[in-house]
């Protein structure tokens, strides 16, 4: 990112985003390029640009096929499946509010959207477009304004910002509205807070440190630093996107719970949060009572 500068975008303060819907519960700022700020007219181009599978080598795969909006902007792969059923190494992240992102890919290695944007066009595995003739396409198509690629990375980037997930049971219930959650749910919050430990790394708004941890999965992937180091995911809508952790390796929310209670598998780059955590049948059961109270409402685009 180099000295790349960002600006706070003000809900309201700008008045090309003024329509930007941000869903009860999130932080109402966001880190935008100065020379990126969220447009109504980017993000279109950016929302046709994501769906669009004339980027794709064979016109087969958009951004869309793995980002469904469907499931929560992922897919229920336990690996990435790019065209001619091409399988990556990793599953498929959920883009749900990037916007508020520090970092990108489950490793963090490239640092903001704009440089993000445009890797699954060229991966092998993935879209397997060279950019100099996806570009050829966007500007051959007719459907596009002018633009190079630069550009193409800032529309794509916008839409992303846009894509954000909030407005649960769990919001209302932090603004105040004690029958938003369920005695159950409220139980579950007390336990993902407390003997859980759960908010040791989903803390915030969008429930990620936006850090990278060693949580003890059996996995040959080296991850971060070769420490098998991965993002914390955002648990926002996490109920809608099984399967889980950056393998898919876990089938359901229940095996997660189990995962982490058991202290994952020993090794020695386990991050000292992971620890064996002897929670009940109940406990485990009223944990993933609460986890359904992070679903709510998803917006994308700029209305």
């Amino acid at each position: 990112m180099g000295a790349r500068r960002f600006a706070a975008l003000v809900l309201g303060g700008v008045a090309a985003a003024a329509d930007l819907t941000i869903p009860l519960g999130l932080d109402r700022f966001i880190a935008t390029p100065e020379d990126n700020p969220v447009r109504a007219d980017t993000a279109a181009i950016g929302r046709r640009l994501f769906f669009d599978k004339d980027l794709s080598r064979d016109r087969t795969v958009s951004c869309a096929t793995c980002h469904d909006p469907d499931r929560a902007f992922t897919d229920n792969k336990p690996l990435a499946v790019g065209l001619a059923n091409r399988k990556g190494t990793r599953r498929t992240p959920t883009i749900l509010n990037r916007a508020y992102g520090k970092s990108f890919f489950w490793d963090g290695r490239v640092a903001s959207l704009e440089e993000q944007v445009l890797k699954p066009v060229e991966a092998e595995v993935e879209m397997d477009l060279p950019l100099d003739r996806a570009l050829e396409r966007v500007r051959a198509s007719g459907r596009y304004p002018a633009m190079d690629l630069a550009g193409m990375a800032r529309c794509l980037a916008t839409y992303v910002r846009t894509i954000l997930a909030g407005d649960a049971p769990y919001d209302r219930y932090a603004r105040g509205g004690r029958s938003a959650m369920t005695a159950e749910q409220i139980a579950g919050l007390k336990i993902f807070r407390g003997k859980a430990g759960c908010a040791s790394c989903h803390v915030g708004p969008n429930f990620t440190d936006e850090r990278f941890h060693n949580t003890g999965l059996r996995s040959k992937d080296p991850g971060r630093a070769e420490k098998g180091e991965f993002k914390t995911p955002t648990l926002r809508e996490v109920v809608r996107r099984a399967p889980y952790m950056h393998d898919g390796s876990l089938a359901t929310i229940e095996d997660v719970i189990e995962h982490y209670d058991k202290g994952g598998e020993a090794n020695p780059n386990l991050d000292p949060e992971i620890r064996k955590l002897d929670l009940t049948k109940e406990e485990k059961r009223l944990l993933a009572e609460f986890l359904k109270a992070l679903s709510g409402t998803v917006t994308e685009g700029i209305r």
